[in-house]
């Protein structure tokens, strides 16, 4: 998919979430009479479902499709947050392919292969590029304990740089005459794997943060709903 078609959309925006309105609290207490009780029910079970335990990094990528196809990769089974290495061009993704998924992920874009590692060891992941050579297989990534899996561009992989600091390598087997998989569906089948048994691990605070964001991309004029509630709360003292 050429970066010109009219649904692909620049998504380096979402990087940088606007502030709550309030407080999650607040935003919660203002919002909730207003969802129904199957919404409330959904966002409660794809919270109880969230994980930071591993993440997917794009490298470079170039085709809108392929961005978009592993963003909803992530929000299917679970991973809350995306990084990105960006190019001299911005991260950009179909809109059609993505459905939103990048409503509901932490997506943090970054301007160098260095910067992102840099980001990553300093929160303790191990980072991990998939190569024929690999030790491990992706079932086996979760039991590595916070690991960050690294999807390289669609013509070159991932670049020197990325090769050179990452922490080591895992695999996906393949029984056929190809020796490599399109990256949405590497990036498919490496998630769904490594996040098979992994359960949402996030802590209150992550949790509640969360289910205020997700309330205020759930309900019409939710933004002006929170101002309204504390301009009431502040005039009742």
């Amino acid at each position: 998919m050429r970066r010109e078609n009219p649904e692909v959309a620049t998504l380096t925006a979402h990087t940088q979430r606007a502030p709550l309105p309030a407080s999650a609290a607040i935003v919660i207490d203002a919002l909730a009479r207003f969802a129904t009780d199957e919404r409330k029910a959904r966002i409660e079970s794809v919270i109880a479902g969230r994980t930071r335990r591993v993440i997917p990094v794009l490298e470079r990528l170039s085709d809108p499709h392929n961005t978009a196809a592993v963003l909803r990769s992530a929000d299917a089974f679970g991973a809350q947050e995306v990084h990105v290495v960006e190019t001299a061009e911005r991260f950009v993704a179909s809109t059609r392919v993505a459905k939103g998924s990048e409503r509901w992920l932490d997506l943090v874009c970054h301007a160098s292969t260095d910067g992102c590692v840099d980001a990553l060891h300093a929160r303790g992941y191990r980072v991990l590029v998939a190569a024929m050579d690999g030790e491990i297989e992706p079932a086996g990534l979760a039991a590595l304990g916070r690991v960050a899996v690294v999807f390289g561009n669609e013509h070159a992989g991932v670049s020197a740089a990325m090769r050179a600091r990452a922490d080591g390598a895992y695999r996906i087997p393949m029984r056929g005459f190809v020796e490599s998989l399109n990256v949405s569906v590497a990036a498919a089948i490496t998630l769904s794997a490594a996040l098979a048994g992994v359960v949402g691990d996030l802590d209150e605070g992550d949790c509640e943060q969360l289910r205020a964001r997700f309330l205020l991309q759930s309900i019409d004029h939710a933004e002006q709903i929170v101002h309204e509630h504390v301009r009431r709360m502040a005039a009742a003292g």
